[in-house]
């Protein structure tokens, strides 16, 4: 599929019925001629084809499976032509779209789309290969969660103000490439070190704020900072961290406008979602949806995710 789907009625007239559906994710998975066709459960590649297309027999474990076997949509109930669907309002809206509003688009219990969506958070985090970030790499930490002065007067909790009691997250991004993003438990100059050497190559010229954690960069990095306690935000046009904080403000619209108040256990997941909609910025819609069935692979269940 190369249609760029630039709705809700062009992505059903692209997908009229669930045959329609299974077809396109088996032709992403094995190609269009079922050329890497393969058994979910031995591996074997001889594989036998039931005259209904939804329906696989394994010619040597002599296991039955459909197309969905060993992806996020294994035993679930719900048809894949609504999970396509769902797929398309992630990866199209750009600040994705709330649980009780999916459950309303395509029919579905409000636990449902919330698990739904969590599993395709799940597969947009997980890539087989993320190639180091290099050039110019902006890098910043931000805070996720309410001031306590807009909380009940019973519910604030003194000494949380500023970054304590939030959750802390750290990103990286090369300009004009790809954004990684993580939560982290303390932001201090052992994480920095270690999230930077395993994400972005030494021959990167990195830009920061002047908080002192970034300090322990300058042994093996090229660095430039702004001090932004004296009010500096841009130095010689070309040194700040204006990128990375943008990255910032659209995650925390994402937060506020849609989903209004998110777990510090799953924010791993939310930062995946809106990475991946971010590095694929480039890509039309239909090709999204092309790429993101490319990392369905893998299982979640709900028991893992609620653990």
């Amino acid at each position: 599929m190369t249609k760029n789907i630039t709705s809700l009625y062009d992505f059903f007239e692209t997908f009229p019925d669930e045959q329609s559906a299974i077809d396109h994710l088996r032709s992403i998975r094995w190609g269009e001629n079922d050329e890497k066709a393969s058994c979910p459960h031995c591996g074997s590649r001889k594989v036998y084809h039931f005259s209904n297309n939804r329906q696989h027999k394994c010619g040597s474990c002599r296991k039955k499976f459909s197309i969905k076997v060993g992806t996020i949509f294994e035993d679930s109930k719900v048809p894949l032509r609504k999970w396509m669907a769902a797929i398309w309002m992630i990866t199209s809206h750009k600040k994705g779209i709330a649980s009780t509003q999916l459950a309303k688009d395509i029919n579905v219990t409000q636990k449902t789309a919330w698990f739904m969506l969590h599993r395709l958070r799940h597969a947009a985090q997980t890539e087989s290969f993320n190639k180091p970030l290099d050039g110019e790499v902006e890098m910043d930490e931000t805070y996720i969660g309410g001031k306590e002065k807009n909380k009940h007067l019973s519910k604030r909790t003194k000494g949380q103000q500023g970054g304590k009691g939030k959750t802390i997250v750290f990103g990286m991004l090369e300009r004009e490439g790809d954004v990684r993003a993580h939560k982290v438990e303390r932001f201090t100059s052992t994480t920095v070190k270690q999230l930077v050497s395993e994400n972005v190559e030494a021959s990167a010229t990195l830009f920061t704020d002047d908080h002192m954690s970034y300090g322990v960069l300058d042994q093996n990095y090229c660095r430039h900072s702004v001090n932004h306690r004296s009010g500096e935000y841009v130095r010689h046009y070309c040194i700040h961290t204006n990128g990375i904080e943008g990255v910032w403000s659209l995650f925390k619209r994402q937060i506020i406008g849609i989903h209004h108040w998110i777990s510090p256990k799953h924010t791993d997941l939310y930062l995946g979602e809106m990475c991946y909609r971010y590095n694929k910025r480039d890509m039309n819609e239909g090709q999204r949806i092309n790429d993101f069935l490319t990392r369905v692979g893998g299982r979640l269940t709900y028991k893992a995710l609620i653990a």
